[in-house]
Protein backbone atom coordinates (compact mmCIF):
# COMPACT_ATOMS: atom_id res chain seq x y z
CA UNK A 1 0.00 0.00 0.00
CA UNK A 2 3.15 2.59 -0.19
CA UNK A 3 2.32 3.42 3.54
CA UNK A 4 3.20 2.28 7.15
CA UNK A 5 0.75 0.27 9.91
CA UNK A 6 0.54 -0.21 13.22
CA UNK A 7 -0.78 -2.82 15.42
CA UNK A 8 -1.66 -2.37 19.58
CA UNK A 9 -3.14 -5.69 20.75
CA UNK A 10 -3.81 -6.40 24.49
CA UNK A 11 -3.00 -9.74 25.81
CA UNK A 12 -2.82 -9.52 30.14
CA UNK A 13 -2.53 -13.35 29.65
CA UNK A 14 -0.40 -13.11 27.03
CA UNK A 15 -2.35 -16.43 25.17
CA UNK A 16 -0.39 -15.52 21.77
CA UNK A 17 3.33 -14.37 20.76
CA UNK A 18 4.30 -11.52 19.26
CA UNK A 19 5.76 -13.44 16.56
CA UNK A 20 2.27 -14.84 15.73
CA UNK A 21 0.72 -12.17 16.01
CA UNK A 22 3.43 -10.70 13.15
CA UNK A 23 3.20 -13.59 11.08
CA UNK A 24 -0.72 -13.40 11.29
CA UNK A 25 -0.58 -9.77 9.97
CA UNK A 26 1.68 -10.38 7.60
CA UNK A 27 -0.59 -13.04 5.51
CA UNK A 28 -3.47 -11.20 6.15
CA UNK A 29 -1.79 -7.84 4.43
CA UNK A 30 -0.60 -10.64 1.68
CA UNK A 31 -3.96 -11.70 0.83
CA UNK A 32 -5.27 -8.11 0.69
CA UNK A 33 -2.33 -7.20 -1.91
CA UNK A 34 -3.12 -10.15 -3.75
CA UNK A 35 -6.95 -8.97 -4.52
CA UNK A 36 -7.28 -5.24 -3.68
CA UNK A 37 -3.50 -3.75 -5.27
CA UNK A 38 -3.46 -1.64 -8.11
CA UNK A 39 -0.08 -1.81 -8.11
CA UNK A 40 0.24 -5.64 -7.42
CA UNK A 41 0.22 -6.93 -12.02
CA UNK A 42 -1.10 -10.03 -10.26
CA UNK A 43 -3.95 -9.00 -8.19
CA UNK A 44 -7.71 -9.59 -8.75
CA UNK A 45 -8.31 -5.61 -9.23
CA UNK A 46 -5.17 -5.69 -12.01
CA UNK A 47 -6.63 -8.55 -13.67
CA UNK A 48 -10.16 -6.96 -13.58
CA UNK A 49 -8.75 -3.58 -15.08
CA UNK A 50 -6.64 -5.50 -17.72
CA UNK A 51 -9.85 -6.65 -18.88
CA UNK A 52 -11.82 -5.04 -21.92
CA UNK A 53 -14.22 -7.75 -22.13
CA UNK A 54 -18.19 -6.78 -21.27
CA UNK A 55 -19.37 -10.43 -20.33
CA UNK A 56 -19.88 -10.70 -16.58
CA UNK A 57 -16.72 -11.93 -14.66
CA UNK A 58 -16.39 -13.63 -11.72
CA UNK A 59 -15.66 -12.33 -8.90
CA UNK A 60 -13.89 -13.64 -5.22
CA UNK A 61 -16.28 -13.36 -1.85
CA UNK A 62 -14.14 -10.32 -0.92
CA UNK A 63 -14.24 -8.27 -4.26
CA UNK A 64 -17.74 -8.40 -3.87
CA UNK A 65 -18.28 -7.22 -0.84
CA UNK A 66 -16.21 -4.34 -1.31
CA UNK A 67 -17.62 -3.45 -4.23
CA UNK A 68 -21.12 -4.10 -2.87
CA UNK A 69 -19.94 -1.46 -0.16
CA UNK A 70 -18.51 1.07 -2.64
CA UNK A 71 -21.78 1.29 -4.63
CA UNK A 72 -23.66 2.29 -1.90
CA UNK A 73 -21.42 5.27 -0.61
CA UNK A 74 -21.05 6.07 -4.44
CA UNK A 75 -24.94 6.55 -4.84
CA UNK A 76 -25.37 8.20 -1.28
CA UNK A 77 -22.57 10.74 -2.22
CA UNK A 78 -24.70 11.73 -5.58
CA UNK A 79 -21.58 9.87 -7.38
CA UNK A 80 -18.68 11.57 -5.84
CA UNK A 81 -17.10 8.61 -4.34
CA UNK A 82 -15.77 6.78 -7.75
CA UNK A 83 -13.40 4.31 -8.29
CA UNK A 84 -13.25 5.05 -11.72
CA UNK A 85 -12.04 8.43 -11.05
CA UNK A 86 -8.24 7.64 -11.99
CA UNK A 87 -8.25 8.35 -15.31
CA UNK A 88 -8.77 12.42 -14.31
CA UNK A 89 -6.35 11.98 -11.35
CA UNK A 90 -3.86 10.92 -13.85
CA UNK A 91 -5.04 13.96 -16.50
CA UNK A 92 -4.69 16.10 -12.92
CA UNK A 93 -0.97 14.89 -12.22
CA UNK A 94 -1.66 13.36 -9.12
CA UNK A 95 -1.23 9.62 -10.41
CA UNK A 96 1.48 7.95 -9.72
CA UNK A 97 3.51 8.74 -13.31
CA UNK A 98 2.18 12.52 -12.99
CA UNK A 99 3.84 16.09 -11.84
CA UNK A 100 1.30 18.38 -10.17
CA UNK A 101 1.34 21.66 -11.11
CA UNK A 102 -0.77 21.84 -14.77
CA UNK A 103 -3.61 22.68 -15.53
CA UNK A 104 -4.90 19.94 -18.63
CA UNK A 105 -6.86 21.38 -21.23
CA UNK A 106 -10.69 20.95 -21.51
CA UNK A 107 -9.87 18.26 -23.65
CA UNK A 108 -7.82 16.37 -21.90
CA UNK A 109 -10.71 16.62 -19.08
CA UNK A 110 -13.15 15.24 -21.70
CA UNK A 111 -11.13 12.42 -23.12
CA UNK A 112 -10.67 10.87 -19.24
CA UNK A 113 -14.09 11.56 -18.27
CA UNK A 114 -15.38 9.45 -21.21
CA UNK A 115 -13.84 6.56 -18.47
CA UNK A 116 -14.94 7.99 -15.36
CA UNK A 117 -18.60 7.04 -13.92
CA UNK A 118 -18.50 3.86 -11.68
CA UNK A 119 -22.33 4.06 -11.65
CA UNK A 120 -22.66 3.94 -15.77
CA UNK A 121 -19.71 1.89 -16.22
CA UNK A 122 -19.92 -0.85 -13.65
CA UNK A 123 -22.83 -3.62 -12.60
CA UNK A 124 -22.39 -5.95 -9.81
CA UNK A 125 -24.89 -8.81 -9.88
CA UNK A 126 -24.86 -12.75 -8.90
CA UNK A 127 -23.20 -13.48 -12.56
CA UNK A 128 -20.22 -11.52 -11.49
CA UNK A 129 -19.04 -7.86 -12.48
CA UNK A 130 -19.93 -6.41 -15.85
CA UNK A 131 -18.03 -3.48 -17.68
CA UNK A 132 -20.97 -1.81 -19.23
CA UNK A 133 -17.66 0.49 -19.84
CA UNK A 134 -14.70 -1.96 -21.05
CA UNK A 135 -12.34 1.08 -21.10
CA UNK A 136 -13.10 1.82 -17.37
CA UNK A 137 -10.62 0.78 -14.52
CA UNK A 138 -11.28 0.84 -10.90
CA UNK A 139 -8.74 2.34 -8.22
CA UNK A 140 -9.12 1.06 -4.79
CA UNK A 141 -7.01 3.36 -2.54
CA UNK A 142 -9.87 5.01 -1.22
CA UNK A 143 -11.75 1.97 0.32
CA UNK A 144 -9.20 -0.84 0.01
CA UNK A 145 -6.58 0.40 2.25
CA UNK A 146 -9.66 0.35 5.24
CA UNK A 147 -10.72 -3.25 3.84
CA UNK A 148 -6.89 -4.72 4.64
CA UNK A 149 -7.22 -2.66 8.00
CA UNK A 150 -10.55 -4.75 8.80
CA UNK A 151 -8.89 -7.88 7.91
CA UNK A 152 -5.59 -7.43 10.15
CA UNK A 153 -8.50 -6.87 12.97
CA UNK A 154 -10.07 -10.23 11.83
CA UNK A 155 -6.80 -11.71 11.87
CA UNK A 156 -5.88 -10.76 15.46
CA UNK A 157 -9.55 -12.04 16.86
CA UNK A 158 -8.70 -15.17 15.26
CA UNK A 159 -6.68 -15.64 18.31
CA UNK A 160 -9.33 -14.71 20.94
CA UNK A 161 -8.20 -11.00 21.36
CA UNK A 162 -10.51 -8.58 22.24
CA UNK A 163 -8.67 -5.36 22.40
CA UNK A 164 -7.11 -3.69 19.81
CA UNK A 165 -5.75 -1.30 17.34
CA UNK A 166 -4.78 -1.63 13.99
CA UNK A 167 -3.86 1.73 11.90
CA UNK A 168 -2.55 1.57 8.15
CA UNK A 169 -1.65 4.72 6.73
CA UNK A 170 -4.09 6.77 8.94
CA UNK A 171 -7.05 4.68 8.47
CA UNK A 172 -7.83 2.72 11.67
CA UNK A 173 -10.20 0.07 13.45
CA UNK A 174 -10.23 0.10 17.73
CA UNK A 175 -12.28 -3.05 19.39
CA UNK A 176 -12.51 -2.72 23.28
CA UNK A 177 -10.04 -0.97 25.13
CA UNK A 178 -6.56 0.39 25.04
CA UNK A 179 -3.82 -0.66 28.02
CA UNK A 180 -5.41 1.59 30.26
CA UNK A 181 -8.25 0.54 29.83
CA UNK A 182 -9.72 3.29 28.41
CA UNK A 183 -11.50 3.99 24.81
CA UNK A 184 -8.38 4.23 22.29
CA UNK A 185 -7.24 8.08 22.24
CA UNK A 186 -6.87 9.40 18.47
CA UNK A 187 -5.97 12.65 17.40
CA UNK A 188 -7.34 14.27 14.49
CA UNK A 189 -4.65 16.63 12.79
CA UNK A 190 -5.53 20.46 12.09
CA UNK A 191 -5.57 20.32 8.30
CA UNK A 192 -2.54 21.99 7.81
CA UNK A 193 0.57 20.84 5.45
CA UNK A 194 3.21 23.18 7.10
CA UNK A 195 2.24 21.61 10.65
CA UNK A 196 1.27 18.42 12.95
CA UNK A 197 -1.36 20.35 14.98
CA UNK A 198 -3.96 18.12 16.74
CA UNK A 199 -7.42 19.74 16.14
CA UNK A 200 -9.37 17.16 18.31
CA UNK A 201 -8.50 14.36 20.34
CA UNK A 202 -11.23 11.93 20.38
CA UNK A 203 -11.74 8.78 22.34
CA UNK A 204 -12.89 5.49 20.15
CA UNK A 205 -14.36 1.81 20.65
CA UNK A 206 -15.56 -0.92 18.45
CA UNK A 207 -15.53 1.59 15.12
CA UNK A 208 -13.53 2.13 12.46
CA UNK A 209 -12.12 5.85 11.76
CA UNK A 210 -10.80 7.37 8.28
CA UNK A 211 -9.64 10.76 7.97
CA UNK A 212 -9.39 12.20 4.57
CA UNK A 213 -7.89 15.59 3.42
CA UNK A 214 -7.19 17.83 0.54
CA UNK A 215 -3.87 19.72 2.11
CA UNK A 216 -0.66 17.83 1.53
CA UNK A 217 -1.46 17.31 -2.21
CA UNK A 218 -2.64 20.14 -4.53
CA UNK A 219 -0.93 22.65 -6.35
CA UNK A 220 -1.17 26.80 -7.20
CA UNK A 221 -1.27 28.47 -10.75
CA UNK A 222 -2.26 32.08 -11.25
CA UNK A 223 -3.20 32.08 -7.64
CA UNK A 224 -5.90 29.28 -7.86
CA UNK A 225 -5.16 26.42 -5.62
CA UNK A 226 -5.93 23.03 -7.04
CA UNK A 227 -6.39 20.01 -5.02
CA UNK A 228 -6.28 16.20 -5.87
CA UNK A 229 -9.90 15.57 -4.21
CA UNK A 230 -11.24 15.41 -7.87
CA UNK A 231 -15.17 16.47 -8.14
CA UNK A 232 -16.02 13.40 -10.35
CA UNK A 233 -19.15 15.20 -11.76
CA UNK A 234 -17.10 17.73 -13.48
CA UNK A 235 -14.09 16.49 -14.00
CA UNK A 236 -12.25 19.24 -11.81
CA UNK A 237 -10.67 19.19 -8.28
CA UNK A 238 -13.23 20.58 -5.44
CA UNK A 239 -13.58 24.55 -5.08
CA UNK A 240 -15.17 24.38 -1.81
CA UNK A 241 -13.34 25.20 2.05
CA UNK A 242 -13.45 21.79 3.31
CA UNK A 243 -10.18 20.72 4.10
CA UNK A 244 -10.84 17.36 5.98
CA UNK A 245 -13.75 14.95 7.07
CA UNK A 246 -13.29 12.34 9.68
CA UNK A 247 -15.81 9.32 9.51
CA UNK A 248 -16.55 6.90 12.58
CA UNK A 249 -18.20 3.89 10.87
CA UNK A 250 -18.95 0.15 11.71
CA UNK A 251 -15.98 -0.46 10.05
CA UNK A 252 -12.66 1.10 8.66
CA UNK A 253 -13.70 0.13 4.94
CA UNK A 254 -16.90 2.13 5.19
CA UNK A 255 -15.49 4.72 7.01
CA UNK A 256 -12.42 5.25 4.49
CA UNK A 257 -15.01 5.15 1.68
CA UNK A 258 -17.05 7.35 3.21
CA UNK A 259 -14.47 10.14 4.08
CA UNK A 260 -13.32 10.37 0.72
CA UNK A 261 -16.96 10.40 -0.46
CA UNK A 262 -17.66 13.50 1.85
CA UNK A 263 -14.83 15.58 1.64
CA UNK A 264 -15.69 15.53 -2.43
CA UNK A 265 -18.72 16.96 -1.45
CA UNK A 266 -17.83 19.46 0.95
CA UNK A 267 -19.63 20.35 4.46
CA UNK A 268 -22.81 22.02 3.43
CA UNK A 269 -23.66 18.89 0.76
CA UNK A 270 -21.72 16.66 2.98
CA UNK A 271 -23.46 17.39 6.79
CA UNK A 272 -26.85 16.63 4.97
CA UNK A 273 -25.88 13.20 3.73
CA UNK A 274 -24.34 12.11 7.17
CA UNK A 275 -27.67 13.34 8.87
CA UNK A 276 -29.39 11.40 6.54
CA UNK A 277 -27.47 8.50 6.38
CA UNK A 278 -26.93 8.59 10.54
CA UNK A 279 -23.21 8.93 10.07
CA UNK A 280 -20.66 9.99 12.72
CA UNK A 281 -18.78 13.45 10.58
CA UNK A 282 -16.59 15.93 11.30
CA UNK A 283 -15.79 18.13 9.23
CA UNK A 284 -12.68 20.81 8.92
CA UNK A 285 -13.33 23.85 7.24
CA UNK A 286 -10.79 26.83 6.56
CA UNK A 287 -12.11 29.59 7.78
CA UNK A 288 -12.37 32.13 5.25
CA UNK A 289 -13.43 35.31 6.75
CA UNK A 290 -10.06 35.05 9.30
CA UNK A 291 -7.10 37.47 8.20
CA UNK A 292 -4.65 34.34 9.53
CA UNK A 293 -4.85 30.76 8.57
CA UNK A 294 -7.74 29.25 10.31
CA UNK A 295 -10.16 26.46 10.69
CA UNK A 296 -13.26 25.87 11.75
CA UNK A 297 -15.21 22.41 12.90
CA UNK A 298 -18.67 21.35 12.16
CA UNK A 299 -20.25 17.79 13.81
CA UNK A 300 -22.73 15.32 12.62
CA UNK A 301 -25.15 14.58 15.02
CA UNK A 302 -23.97 10.98 15.75
CA UNK A 303 -20.32 12.05 15.71
CA UNK A 304 -20.91 14.87 18.47
CA UNK A 305 -22.70 11.95 20.59
CA UNK A 306 -20.27 9.55 20.07
CA UNK A 307 -17.14 11.96 20.94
Amino acid sequence: MGTTYTVVAVDPAKSVTKEQLQAAINASLAQTDIQMSNWNTASEISKINASRSTAPMAVSVEMAELLDAANAVHHATEGQFDLTVGPLIDAWGFGAQGKPGVVPSEAEIAAAMTKVGQGDALRLSQAGLEKLNPEAEMYLSAIGKGYGVDKVGEALEQFGIENYMVEIGGDILTKGKNAEGMAWQVAIETPDALSRDIQKVVGVSNVGMATSGDYRNYFEEDGVRYSHIIDATTGKPVTHTTASVTVLADNAMLADAWATGLLAMGRERGMAVAEAHDLAVLFIERDAASAEKAFVTAASSKFAAMS
